[in-house]
């Protein structure tokens, strides 16, 4: 179980009229990367999405991932529950530069950490999230070149690595039901799982 939290490949991928361009869904928990051109789609409610390419050659990649509810730790972005984000970044870093991604030419947009699921309100998870990935990435030097974070609503975001071309959607009069449902299972799995281990980033 801790490894289907920790590093999961989104296996959905299909061709998107609406595009014109082949595309792959993340749902929460799951990442992408490419160096093909295509699209990475998610929707974002408490969680983030960090949107990490290299600008010289279009390698890039999307995750979609939330911080366990600890309220002993809310007040710590960095804490231990943190790990699984930390594990998240490092897990899109890595497959990023397997494809050939180079470190100093990576940039991010991040996106999400919105206020919109009920049950994870007292703990502030949305903005734990979006502080996190923040310091994440100031912490590794990776530049963030724009952000749309926390307010209240569901985001749909679509990216394209290859241009970095980011579109997002905020869902205000969309029914999210079936959306937030898997956001909420997705923390009370996390909640069960103890926490990964540490692991090197791939250079």
């Amino acid at each position: 179980m801790a490894d289907e939290l920790n590093e999961a490949l989104a296996t959905n991928i299909y061709f998107d009229r609406s595009f014109n361009a082949k595309a792959a869904k993340v749902l929460p928990g799951e990442y992408y990367v490419t160096s093909q051109d295509m699209m990475i789609v998610t929707v974002l409610g408490s969680c983030v999405a960090a949107c990490i390419r290299d600008v010289g050659n279009g390698i890039g990649g999307m995750n979609h991932f939330m911080l366990p509810e600890s309220a002993v730790e809310e007040q710590n972005p960095l804490s231990t529950s943190a790990r699984y984000g930390t594990y998240a970044m490092e897990i899109l870093i890595n497959h990023i530069s397997k494809l050939g991604a180079r470190r100093a030419h990576l940039e991010a947009k991040v996106f999400g950490g919105g206020k919109v699921l009920p049950g994870l309100n007292s703990a502030n998870v949305g903005r734990r999230n979006a502080e996190f990935v923040m310091q994440f990435l100031e912490t590794e030097r990776i530049r963030v070149v724009a952000s749309d974070l926390l307010d209240t609503f569901p985001r749909k975001v679509h990216y394209f690595p290859m241009t970095g071309k980011a579109m997002v959607r905020k869902l205000q009069d969309v029914p999210t039901q079936k959306f937030i449902a898997s956001e909420q299972d997705y923390g009370s799995r996390l909640r069960k799982v103890p926490v990964g281990g540490d692991i090197e980033l791939f250079s």
